[in-house]
């Protein structure tokens, strides 16, 4: 497996060759080249920490000695937060004045994954622009270790997921009371890894205390797939079915993706996620005075165009970017948007921070569900109804990307379409989009109707087209 570097970071699969997997000396080579960036670029050359952080996978613990141990080479004071999630690491970032920060996990990849996740002084992902200079202080390994007397300290720190949990109470629109009077009835699928830890304790502070704890145990052996799609939720979904809980919650690893179960075991859908909370949002923006006042949203490229939908229908404007979290977060920025995602579940809300946040979608929605006086299916089928058909195609080393894409953009020139991630096709009430995914070797093909069965026709089709290419 070759080492996939982008801006979502660098993520690779454990063990191997060198160069072509994630192995230990390949976390010290790129952990080496962001270090010595931070630590060169940096204004304040007195501020050495830099805050690290990993979700429970099995390599977690390893890979994380790796990285703080490269880190005080450098001469960087490193914080540890130990088993934690991407948006707390991001928040103690800011709250430790930190030059940067390092995530400890391959998100919704499968065990065998890790990646660092790099973050900087902000707790926001690097640019494209620094990402570009890391892996040429890697490729040249042009950094400098420290001399004995300034090597970097260690510090261990496992309180700042309480401190993300009373940062998000604080939140005007989160409402305690409202959620405790609701007695809800909630069950909790963490995957075993830190959401395990979170999302419980969150629930608990929101002042629910009826909680279903399933595969909440952050030992690193994932029961199931742990990409939060309905095909690897069945679990939850049936002991939802038996009418013992109100809503069901499913996180990720590294808890900055988001999904919910409906009260007869049914999937509110990941696409709904930000739709559900950005309408809560979106419901509530109010100016200095008070008044309620409009507000803009961005998704990515590939996201359910329901948020455009109740965007406008608020007074607000839309905005698509290109697919990762670094993009949505410069075009949220770019148009002042109140709330922001992607729809694979992932929520920003520049009120607490610019990441993707479960926890603090968790406590938004919940206040949303509660506020409504109504059941999860009735809340879901109040939104547009459009379906998703979410497929991909493995890449092997033969095949050519870059063509495959022009042929198809060439293909549907009658059509409108958008290049600045991919190919997106737009139809006149569907749309197909295929990218070549930041941490996966596979195209990514996302179409979207207001059928199952004609999403899936669409995506089946370009799916046909693109093996006719790959064929020729």
């Amino acid at each position: 497996m070759t080492l996939i570097k982008s801006i979502s970071g660098i993520r690779g699969t454990i063990g191997g060759k060198t160069g072509d997997n994630l192995t230990p000396l390949d976390v010290v080579k790129y952990t080496s080249a962001f270090g010595f960036l931070l630590k060169t670029t940096t204004q304040n050359t007195a501020n050495k920490k830099i805050i690290i952080g990993r979700d429970a996978r099995l390599s977690g613990e390893m890979v994380a000695k790796l990285v703080a141990a490269t880190l005080q080479g450098l001469g960087l004071d490193v914080i540890d937060l130990g088993l934690s999630t991407t948006p707390t690491v991001e928040i103690a970032v800011v709250a430790e004045n930190a030059i940067g920060g390092i995530i400890l996990t391959a998100s919704h990849n499968p065990i065998q994954w890790n990646a660092l996740k790099l973050l900087n002084a902000k707790g926001e992902f690097i640019s494209e622009e620094e990402g570009k200079k890391v892996l040429e202080i890697a490729e040249n390994e042009s950094f400098e270790f420290a001399e004995v007397k300034k090597i970097g300290t260690y510090t261990l720190d496992n309180s700042y997921i309480d401190k993300h949990i009373a940062q998000i109470l604080a939140l005007e629109l989160v409402d305690v009371e409202a959620i405790k009077s609701k007695n809800f009835r909630v069950a909790v699928d963490a995957v075993n890894s830190t959401g395990g830890i979170a999302v419980p304790a969150l629930l608990r502070a929101l002042g629910v205390t009826q909680i279903g704890e399933f595969f909440c145990e952050p030992n690193g052996i994932f029961p199931h797939n742990p990409e939060p799609l309905p095909e690897n939720l069945l679990h939850i979904s049936k002991e939802i079915e038996n009418g013992k809980y109100d809503l069901g919650i499913v996180v990720d690893p590294d808890v900055d993706r988001l999904a919910f179960v409906c009260e007869d075991g049914s999937f509110f859908g990941e696409e709904y996620t930000l739709v559900a909370v950005a309408d809560y949002v979106l419901k509530n923006n109010t100016d200095d005075k008070g008044i309620a006042t409009s507000g803009n949203t961005v998704s990515n490229l590939s996201s359910t165009q329901a948020l455009k939908n109740i965007t406008e229908k608020a007074g607000g404007q839309y905005f698509a970017s290109a697919v990762g979290e670094v993009n949505v977060v410069t075009m949220m920025k770019a148009n002042n948007a109140i709330i922001g995602g992607e729809g694979n579940g992932g929520i920003i809300y520049p009120e607490l921070h610019y990441g993707r946040d479960a926890l603090v979608g968790i406590a938004l929605f919940l206040t949303h569900l509660a506020k409504s006086n109504k059941k999860m299916t009735f809340l879901r089928a109040s939104y547009p109804n459009y379906f998703i058909s979410k497929n991909k195609i493995e890449l092997t080393p033969e095949i050519n990307v870059d063509k495959i894409l022009e042929d198809i953009k060439n293909k549907y020139n009658k059509q409108e379409v958008l290049t600045i991630d991919g190919v997106k096709i737009i139809f006149e009430d569907t749309w197909v989009h295929l990218r070549k995914s930041n941490t996966e070797p596979i195209i990514r093909i996302y179409s979207e109707a207001d059928t199952r069965q004609l999403a899936d026709s669409l995506a089946n089709k370009i799916i046909m087209d693109i093996k006719e290419i790959i064929q020729n």
